[in-house]
């Protein structure tokens, strides 16, 4: 059995003061009247409602006032919550709406519903992450949250590039093809004429033969020198 009743405020889900809902009669004579949170709908009471009325437009100002400055002061916070989770990074469990709530609570004594707080999934990785925050009908925020894990994490090694590799390869190949040129160079050179010989097709062996002296000339630097004649011998003796 439903009953109508006149709200007398503000009621998530149901109303805000002023507002003629219709509501079970256990919920409004259990719950509603002994909390004053409604009253019933009499022509009594009907005249309660300009009055109502003018209370709720003063409470929506107050909070839409307070809302707007929030939104601009968690606009500059980090919301620091530590969880578990294992070497890889990986986290277990996760990070809910109910959570953020109570750390901005505890870090900066800041009270949120957390249906104010919208999270379409809970967070369930580790690092930056923007959550909105709908803190009232005209005025929402973006909240920025950071998991962080309660034990170190491991830092991957990091693999030389394959480039790198590739470039040192050429690097050592290039020094010993160049070591190998200046042990080369270190041989004597053929004689020009040698060279020349080569050019023109002739062997290096037989123009080395031809630059050999002659027999004559052997013979010559060998020869002795020839004695004087006797005749010369004997006018010397006559004289």
């Amino acid at each position: 059995m439903k009953t109508e009743v006149i709200l007398t405020h503000n009621i998530i889900g149901l109303g805000a003061e002023s507002d003629q809902v219709k509501v079970a009669a256990g919920y409004a004579r259990n719950y509603l009247f002994p909390q004053r949170l409604a009253i019933p709908l009499t022509q009594a009471n009907k005249r309660q409602i300009e009055a109502l009325r003018q209370r709720r437009a003063e409470r929506e100002a107050h909070e839409f006032n307070t809302m707007t400055e929030l939104a601009k002061g968690v606009a500059k916070l980090i919301c620091i919550i530590k969880v578990k989770a294992g070497e890889d990074g990986k986290m277990f469990g996760s990070v809910t709406a109910g959570v953020i709530a109570d750390e901005l609570k505890h870090q900066f004594d800041i009270s949120l519903d957390k249906r104010k707080i919208h999270l379409e999934h809970p967070i369930r990785a580790l690092g930056d992450h923007e959550v909105e925050l709908n803190l009232h009908a005209e005025v929402k925020a973006t909240l920025k949250v950071r998991v962080e894990s309660l034990t170190p994490i491991a830092a991957p090694v990091a693999a030389a590039p394959a480039e790198a590799k590739t470039e040192d390869g050429k690097r050592q190949r290039t020094e010993k093809r160049g070591h190998g040129r200046h042990e080369g160079e270190g041989e004597k050179p053929e004689n020009a004429e040698a060279a020349q010989a080569k050019g023109k097709g002739e062997r290096p062996e037989k123009h080395a033969k031809a630059e050999k002296p002659g027999k004559a000339e052997k013979a010559d630097k060998t020869a002795k020198p020839a004695k004087a004649p006797k005749a010369e011998k004997k006018e010397k003796k006559a004289e």
